[in-house]
């Protein structure tokens, strides 16, 4: 290459420190922009972005720490920011994320929870179970019913009992009362016969007094008069009872008012004194 060629080539002084200024100018403004962007951003919306970078974490506890935090905030931004999280592989994070969403329209918490009654881990479910029954959404009585119905593991057809109550719709009355009386109705889509762990029995019966619909008035007589069933059931039938009300349990109370039992004889008294107020 001849000498002419190489001058060519090279950049004169000038050219090179106008090159740099231009490159400066260029990266300085891109900084700027991106400072100017994060100030514009609100100490919340920031906290909720910080927190959704954690999410992207391969450590599973800096990811559940972020879903917590998330869930603390209680608005309703940072729980769409925790919805990914539902179908994270860990079973802890996605029952995590499902506390974490619960600030969202009640409609919509529902909506994204349902599928994870279906999840094969047996602490999904039943977490997922407590978690609709905060929605207090009744597009979950269904499938919690079913649930309570279906379900193989004790705990979580126990929880979907308690989220029936906490929900109180009255469509869920049959699923509650087949527990207690699987004699007087049973659904035939139920797989089980009977129930027989004290816990759900227990739940079922406390949820039938949260909903108060004198449908299930017909279980709680059964549950409360049946001397197989252990105290405690008979004691939250006694309760549940006054709490719906319904003259028609007064035989039934009555004949539990006498109970070698002293808190099912108490609990049977005060639920008859409600019913005759």
């Amino acid at each position: 290459m001849g000498e002419g060629q190489t001058n060519k080539l090279m950049l004169s002084p000038a050219m090179f420190v106008a090159g740099v200024i231009a490159f400066l100018f260029l990266t300085t403004g891109a900084s700027l922009t991106c400072a100017q962007s994060t100030r514009n951003l609100t100490p919340t919306q920031a906290e909720i972005e910080k927190q959704q970078q954690r999410l992207s974490s391969g450590d599973e506890e800096e990811r559940r720490d972020a879903l917590m935090r998330l869930a603390a905030m209680h608005r309703p931004a940072a729980s769409r920011v925790a919805l990914p999280a539902l179908s994270d592989p860990s079973p802890m994070i996605r029952v995590t994320a499902a506390k974490a969403i619960l600030s969202l329209d009640p409609a919509e918490s529902a909506a994204a929870l349902l599928p994870l009654l279906n999840d094969k881990d047996e602490f999904v479910r039943r977490e997922t179970a407590y978690a609709l029954g905060q929605t207090h959404s009744r597009t979950a009585t269904a499938a919690l019913s079913d649930l309570l119905l279906n379900d193989k593991e004790a705990g979580v057809r126990g929880a979907a009992a308690v989220a029936l109550g906490e929900i109180a719709d009255e469509a869920g009355v049959i699923a509650l009362s087949s527990p207690l009386a699987p004699e007087l109705s049973t659904p035939a889509k139920s797989k089980r016969k009977r129930e027989e762990n004290p816990f759900v029995l227990r739940a079922a019966a406390a949820a039938l007094g949260r909903i108060k619909s004198r449908a299930g008035t017909a279980a709680l007589i059964s549950a409360v008069s049946n001397e197989k069933f252990p105290s405690d059931v008979r004691r939250e039938a006694a309760r549940a009872l006054g709490l719906i009300a319904d003259p028609a349990a007064i035989p039934a109370l009555k004949s539990v008012s006498t109970a070698a039992d002293p808190f099912l004889a108490e609990l049977a008294y005060k639920s008859l004194r409600k019913i005759s107020h």
